[in-house]
């Protein structure tokens, strides 16, 4: 291959991509880039099933342990530092690969971000006196006649949605749909697009709950326990929103037992899976690999060896 090009590997939870990321390292010349919003936190390694130190030293991952839990990082935070890594590896001659199941953070380094403007809140603070005393449904009908693509996808029971797309109205008057059609930014480069996930769901679902026990027995709950600690760290904070750790929180609040904690963390990692798969199925220009496959290794590094077939550009045949 003569010119630059990049490796995607989507995939639902659990279903074996660092594995195949690190064995493709053995036979490409690749640069993981890490695309998860689970991640990029420190002090969360065992629930978020980050790689191991060794798979760490066979495989370095870039964009992993970037934050504190109590940080925020937005898609667009992440499109940012992850184009200027790719970059990077591209300008020393060898080929990133990203690899995760994040597929908002997917789409915004594919693709480009929107340019939205900056929360107003003098704006905000309207509609939100507004929304009180009228209600969502009653924003819902005004959002209707403005931007009636918008409410269509939009709960009439969502305000937070709501109130968004009526103050990117009122500042720019200029919808919220229209706006997000004019990405900025897509990534320039070719792509190898690869998913893997078992042909089978049971499979997926049975390696999920492995996983997941798996977890509580490498410690889970002292890591919780550890978190917990802290001041700055409650539920509402999108660290402690990740599968898993709001389940063990709550059963270290009292809230659920130690088996109610089991089912509804298992539960929670399979409706993620579902999400992801959801995205996935209408994602263009996808190749699916079976992570059961015997060959699984052979079939992805054959696969990124003909490019010819398979270079796509978001929106472009190569």
């Amino acid at each position: 291959m003569t010119e630059p090009y990049v490796i995607c590997l989507y995939g639902p939870t659990a279903a074996g991509k660092t594995g195949l990321a690190i064995a493709l390292t053995q036979h490409l010349p690749c640069d993981i880039i890490s695309v998860d919003s689970a991640l990029i936190y420190r002090g969360m390694d065992i629930g978020t099933a980050k790689p191991t130190a060794a798979e760490l030293a066979q495989a370095p991952h870039r964009l992993i342990d970037i934050c504190d839990p109590a940080e925020s990082y937005s898609a667009a935070q992440f499109a940012v530092d992850a184009r200027r890594h790719i970059d990077e590896i591209v300008s020393a001659g060898r080929i990133p690969l990203l690899v995760g199941g994040t597929m908002l953070y997917f789409k915004a380094l594919l693709e480009g971000m929107s340019q939205l403007p900056e929360a107003d809140p003098q704006v905000r603070e309207q509609l939100n006196q507004r929304l009180q005393q009228q209600g969502s449904e009653a924003l819902h009908q005004e959002l209707a006649q403005c931007d009636p693509v918008s409410a269509a996808r939009i709960h009439p029971n969502d305000p937070q949605r709501i109130l968004r797309a009526l103050e990117v109205y009122l500042i720019t008057n200029t919808t919220l749909t229209e706006l997000t059609a004019q990405r900025h930014g897509a990534l320039p480069y070719p792509i190898i697009q690869l998913a893997v996930a078992p042909s089978d769901r049971s499979v997926l679902h049975e390696r999920i709950a492995l996983r997941f026990r798996q977890m509580l027995d490498q410690g889970l709950i002292d890591e919780v326990t550890h978190l917990r600690l802290r001041s700055d760290l409650h539920l509402d904070l999108p660290s402690m929103r990740c599968v898993g750790y709001r389940q063990v929180w709550q059963y270290l609040d009292g809230d659920l037992t130690y088996n109610e904690m089991i089912d509804r963390g298992i539960f929670a990692t399979r409706q993620l899976a579902k999400r992801q798969l959801t995205w996935l199925r209408k994602w263009p220009d996808v190749h699916w690999l079976d992570s059961e496959a015997p060959d699984l290794v052979e079939q992805a590094r054959t696969y990124c060896h003909q490019p010819a077939k398979i270079f796509t550009q978001i929106g472009l045949e190569k």
